[in-house]
């Protein structure tokens, strides 16, 4: 993967994916002299937990032919200051309640999320709290 990034002005930048063209545009949190009218570089490293433990987990459930769609996460960031950093990213899952899951795949699922390449790519200082809801 290979990105171009353009600081903007203003605390801005603007991210280019080069193999599909797609931009994602950062701006600095309002608790730290931006805007807070995008999503800021800490967001994205949240929403890229999130979004690599549902990616990985979906690619488990089609090898093992389990339909995961409609799966949701709400993520939360929590930082801290001295230094200032991510001391928290707390995650709950919720699966669809008109597929029915095993012990099984409940313990598989939550084993992925744990070991995805965001999650392994985290310092260990960085919490991770991870909930999950089950259809009953």
């Amino acid at each position: 993967m290979t990105a171009h990034i353009i600081y903007t002005g203003d605390l801005r930048t603007s991210a280019r994916h080069e193999n599909s063209g797609s931009v994602i545009e950062t701006d600095a949190p309002i608790d730290n002299h931006g805007k807070g009218e995008r999503f800021s570089p800490t967001d994205l490293v949240a929403v890229a937990l999130a979004t690599c433990i549902l990616t990985t987990i979906g690619i488990s459930a089609s090898i093992h032919d389990l339909n995961i769609d409609g799966a949701e996460c709400e993520v939360t960031k929590i930082m801290t200051s001295n230094p200032r950093k991510i001391g928290e990213l707390v995650i709950k899952f919720s699966f669809p309640k008109s597929k029915p899951f095993s012990d099984k795949q409940k313990t598989k699922i939550e084993h992925i999320a744990k070991t995805c390449p965001v999650y392994e790519s985290l310092h260990p200082d960085c919490k991770k709290t991870l909930s999950f809801t089950w259809p009953v």
